[in-house]
């Protein structure tokens, strides 16, 4: 891949990233919520498509809510892979909030924001997303609390998890790894962890060979009496059970 290539994936990614907050503030109040949800789905795969990005689904998403899906984290590109799927309700650091550009598309597509530093804003945010399930929302957690390599599987953190118990709404594991299109080896290329920087992270996946992001969708499952730290353990197997198939 050239550098020339890559600046021109990066300026069509800044121009769709653009068009894309024309929607939100243009378009978005004269739509209905199916039709937002819609909107943030075609934006993502065109997002995917315009960066080379191959999406490959295996299993299929929640139909409908309520539903909270929970997945392993490894890059910034999770959230788009996961809505070009299928739109879903996040709920992620609000530092994001703030973010220039990134901040408006994620509360555009309808994110819960937590503040990790105060322990107590974890019982309100069970209780909104609770609330947003019990309305038909599908909504989306990273229990790992950060990215990883994909390798090895953070533990999960449970709390988020009772909203689910607490709403009676059923749990579908996901998936995520992206391999080299070529290869079909594992690409790191994508990777968001330790000293990387947001930029550093696009730029290597701008220069990475063709990638293709795996979405692999378990069977949704409810809590049959676990509570939500047996609950989480098991999910966290049934991810790793799911990325190694």
């Amino acid at each position: 891949m050239t550098v020339l290539s890559a600046i021109w994936k990066l300026l069509r990614g800044l121009w769709h990233v653009l068009l894309g907050m024309w929607t939100i503030y243009v378009r978005f109040p004269q739509f209905t919520s199916e039709q937002r949800e819609m909107r943030v789905q075609a934006w993502a795969l065109k997002f995917l498509a315009l960066w080379d990005i191959r999406l490959q689904v295996l299993g299929h998403p929640v139909r409908s809510g309520p539903a909270l899906m929970v997945a392993n984290h490894i890059s910034w590109l999770d959230i788009l892979v996961i809505h070009a799927a299928r739109h879903c309700r996040f709920v992620s650091k609000s530092d994001i909030r703030e973010w220039p550009l990134v901040g408006t598309l994620a509360t555009g597509a309808g994110t819960l924001y937590i503040e990790r530093a105060k322990r107590k804003d974890a019982l309100r945010m069970v209780q909104d997303m609770a609330e947003a399930m019990k309305n038909g929302d599908v909504v989306a957690i990273f229990p790992e609390g950060t990215t990883s390599d994909g390798r090895e599987l953070l533990p999960f953190h449970a709390n988020l998890i009772q909203a689910a118990i607490q709403s009676q709404a059923p749990i579908q594991p996901v998936s995520i790894k992206f391999i080299d299109g070529q290869t079909g080896e594992t690409s790191f290329g994508p990777c968001y962890i330790g000293e990387d920087t947001l930029i550093g992270s696009m730029w290597r996946t701008l220069q990475s060979k063709r990638i293709t992001a795996v979405l692999h969708f378990g069977e949704p499952q409810s809590a049959h009496g676990r509570d939500r730290r047996s609950w989480a353990s098991a999910l966290r197997q049934d991810i790793i059970e799911l990325r190694d198939q």
